[in-house]
């Protein structure tokens, strides 16, 4: 009798509907001969991170893993005020990876300042009511023409023109 092998999906027997795996990206990662070499390091960092988020929850969501190398963990921090409070944390830190497992005999600290790609907000379109459009169109064309009324009444009538369009 051959064995039989493992499904390509796990199923979840209460609910009887397929759980999202990541084996299709990990076996294609796996496959790439440049970046298979470093899946070992990725998921040492991986679970570094979430030590040091376990140990430190409230100070560390900010923070990541930059390096582990000879005993030295390297950490970044978004700002220097966060790397001070961290700075005070330090020894707990050490101890309590050391605790876990981690050989780690000194930890840096590196203010690495993320750049915060704004995005573009989208114009406000409001929905004016035929009622409401009349009101405006009224207003422009009773308005005095004089040269302080000038920019107003413009506005009014683009206003008038581009909620008519649509």
């Amino acid at each position: 009798m051959q064995p039989s092998s493992p499904p390509p999906y796990r199923i979840n027997i209460k609910r009887t509907r397929k759980l999202a795996t990541t084996s299709g990206a990990a076996d294609f990662l796996r496959a790439n001969d440049k970046i298979a070499p470093l899946l070992p390091t990725i998921r040492r960092n991986a679970s570094l991170q979430k030590d040091c988020g376990a140990i430190l929850p409230a100070m560390f969501d900010a923070c990541d893993v930059l390096q582990l190398a000879e005993g030295q963990l390297t950490l970044s921090t978004p700002n220097a005020a966060l790397a001070s409070k961290l700075k005070q944390q330090l020894p707990k830190l050490q101890d309590a990876l050391q605790q876990r497992g981690w050989q780690i005999n000194a930890i840096r600290i590196k203010v690495q300042v993320r750049r915060m790609v704004e995005r573009a907000t989208p114009a406000k379109q409001a929905l004016l009511s035929n009622q409401a459009l009349k009101a405006f169109d009224t207003l422009g064309t009773t308005l005095e023409d004089t040269p302080q009324n000038a920019a107003l009444r413009s506005a009014l009538q683009n206003l008038v023109q581009r909620h008519r369009q649509k």
